[in-house]
């Protein structure tokens, strides 16, 4: 059995494995079918791969150099799900964004800055960019730093991430409806794309506060029946088409805040329910909350341009610097947030065989 390169990295409150793009078979059956095999899937356990049988614990990430004169290197993100034999690359993950940059300078793609590095990053999923910054004293990717982000224990170096070309990365427009505002089975909704194609609904709306765990909403059959039927309604208005098979567009509730934040979220994606919330996911939610009129601004508090976005794990700061010129139209001059990201472990991965002869000895 042949083992493939690979480094096992938290990216913010993600994990995921981390591989060069030439370290994988170019056929994307071959490759799709090799990531299932490492990953363990399908299996709720996943208990024969590296896999940590959640979502959030089940992804993958492909870099390679850029030809994009405006990039370093290309990501692309791979959800690899758990219990099916399926590898999507129909979204971003902002959180194993935060793991590219370290990863591609201990892979020599690009080289390191005495102090502090900066790395262009090219969004393959959806063509958008980000740039991460870090530090990278003597030349090294030091992972160890004061900086605390909410639903990872300790702390770590501190991880700046910007964003261009977000905007209807993957819906073609920000607000894909032309609407702030639709209603969908007679609940307002606001459906929008900035890195992430999120429907945004008050959690009241829904007879919920909004303040729930999220294995008491999973358990909730009439409220995930409900978001499953305003889901499919959205995607078809955002253009994405049937998605029922699909991680995209997420459902987050909002509500009031419970602390100091903006406002107060719970995010499915799609049928689990986050303990956290994703970058994009919150880049996109933080800008919900900045447009008048939309669902999520209805219930923001207002801070200024640093919009925290509550979660159930504690909350999630996103800089936003946007104007709304009405008739829909929104201006997004800053977008960045600050994560951590740690290198676990590098390696090599051993999939398991192709094919698997069970023998029955009852």
């Amino acid at each position: 059995m042949n083992g493939v390169p690979c480094t096992w990295m938290r990216g913010g409150t993600s994990k995921g494995a981390f591989f060069l793009a030439a370290e994988l078979p170019s056929d994307l059956r071959e490759r799709d079918d090799l990531l299932l095999r490492v990953m363990g899937s399908p299996d709720p356990r996943q208990i024969d791969g590296i896999g940590g049988a959640h979502p959030l614990t089940s992804k993958v990430a492909v870099i390679s150099p850029s030809e994009d004169p405006s990039a370093d290197v290309d990501y692309l993100f791979l959800q690899v799900t758990v219990d099916q034999a399926r590898v999507s690359s129909a979204q971003n993950c902002g959180n194993i964004l935060a793991g590219v940059g370290p990863f591609a300078v201990e892979h020599g793609l690009v080289p390191a800055d005495p102090e502090h590095t900066s790395v262009r990053i090219r969004m393959v999923n959806s063509d958008g960019f980000a740039t991460a910054t870090f530090p990278t004293p003597g030349g090294q990717v030091d992972y160890a730093g004061t900086c605390a982000i909410a639903g990872v224990p300790g702390a770590a170096a501190p991880i700046n991430i910007s964003f261009s070309g977000t905007a209807g990365s993957t819906c073609g427009a920000l607000l894909p409806t032309g609407r702030v505002v639709d209603t969908i089975d007679g609940v307002d909704v606001t459906c929008i794309d900035n890195g992430m194609p999120t429907v945004v609904i008050a959690a009241a709306d829904l007879g919920a506060t909004g303040h729930e765990n999220p294995a008491e909403l999973e358990a909730d059959t009439d409220l995930t029946e409900r978001l499953a039927h305003i889901r499919s309604q959205a995607g078809k208005l955002m253009g994405l088409g049937d998605v029922s098979t699909t991680t995209v567009p997420k459902m987050t509730l909002v509500a009031a805040p419970l602390g100091d934040g903006t406002l107060d979220t719970l995010t499915f994606i799609p049928v689990r329910c986050h303990t956290a919330i994703g970058v994009l996911g919150a880049l996109t939610v933080g800008t919900a909350a900045r447009i008048p009129g939309s669902v999520a601004e209805r219930i923001a508090r207002y801070r200024a341009d640093v919009v925290r976005i509550e979660h159930p794990t504690g909350f999630f700061d996103v800089d936003m610097d946007l104007t709304y010129t009405g008739d829909a139209g929104v201006d997004i001059r800053r977008a960045a947030v600050i994560r951590t990201a740690r290198k676990l472990f590098d390696g090599n991965v051993y999939p398991a065989p192709a094919a698997t002869h069970t023998e029955d000895n009852s």
